[in-house]
């Protein structure tokens, strides 16, 4: 399966949430439709609690060998993306090897590096531990955690989890509005419906999901991108045409979502970002500034 932007850069934000601090979104945007979202019209993430410990077993798999297997796992929540810690007991140790790789995280302190090596195949600075943590994060010491995507992977219990952890305290919200929404792209409205689904994911942008009947399918191109995310499954692309002009990957539909999101299977979203407006009731939505997911 080929792996597409939204897959890389997803992965690319969960190694960056390892060196970088990601402040919690606090303030509530002054123009945006709902006090719950920031400044760029991102539904907040709750920040809190930072570091809990999970009840779930938790395996991570690299060239065939379990590099890790714990009952005993913690989750670090202090960015969008959660990371799973492991006790030093519960990793094949001997698998890693030793890296001049140090990152710094000012919560944290700095975080030493270990690559991982199977046979012939080595994940480079794959694995990290903070030896001498900061004050106020010391529950980090003698705790690894895992890049996820140099990983061929995880599960949770007998689940097989993709892209990363599956954050407890986040919940995904998604209703049914009889409220009209209508999609401009290139001044021609392409898609419009009075059936259609609104989702709310923390740290996301409200997404509008809508039939796909009621979308100019003639102006959509099936797309070979696909990405998956750990709560809504994989997702399928398409590029518009509209107006002579192209927009490659505007468009995604989850086929056959996990079960918690299973309405939206058929239905397609538009990057709000790049279409000209959404409307809802009438009323043009603020438009989003954020990654793309």
């Amino acid at each position: 399966m080929k792996r597409s932007f939204a897959y890389v850069l997803c992965t690319v934000l969960m190694s960056g949430a390892i060196g970088h601090t990601v402040r919690a979104q606090q303030a509530p945007a002054a123009k945006g439709p709902a006090s719950y979202v920031d400044e760029n019209n991102r539904l907040l993430w709750a920040s809190t609690p930072r570091w809990i410990p999970t009840p779930k077993r938790i395996r991570v798999y690299f060239a065939g060998q379990i590099v890790a297997d714990s009952t005993h796992v913690f989750m670090l929540r202090d960015a969008p993306v959660p990371v799973y810690y492991f006790p030093l007991a519960d990793v094949k140790s001997n698998l890693f090897v030793e890296s001049k790789e140090v990152r710094n995280a000012p919560q944290r302190g700095d975080a030493s590096y270990w690559s991982i090596k199977v046979a012939d195949r080595v994940a480079e600075n794959s694995v990290w531990t903070y030896r001498k943590p900061v004050a106020g994060a010391e529950f980090l010491k003698d705790y690894v955690a895992f890049d996820w995507g140099k990983m061929d992977a995880w599960f949770e219990e007998k689940d097989q989890v993709f892209v990363h952890a599956r954050d407890p305290f986040l919940r995904i919200d998604s209703v049914n509005t009889d409220r009209h929404v209508k999609i401009v792209l290139n001044g021609q409205t392409i898609a419009e419906s009075d059936s259609a689904i609104l989702v709310f994911e923390p740290g996301q942008p409200i997404r509008y999901y809508i039939p796909i009947a009621d979308a100019k399918v003639e102006l959509l191109r099936p797309s070979d991108t696909t990405s998956r995310c750990p709560y809504k499954g994989l997702a399928n692309y398409y590029s518009a045409e509209v107006g002579g002009k192209s927009y490659k990957d505007i468009v995604w539909s989850y086929r056959a979502p996990t079960l918690e999101l299973g309405k939206i299977g058929g239905y397609v979203a538009f990057y709000h970002e790049q279409v000209d407006a959404i409307f809802v009731g009438g009323e043009e939505m603020p438009k989003p500034v954020s990654r793309r997911r």
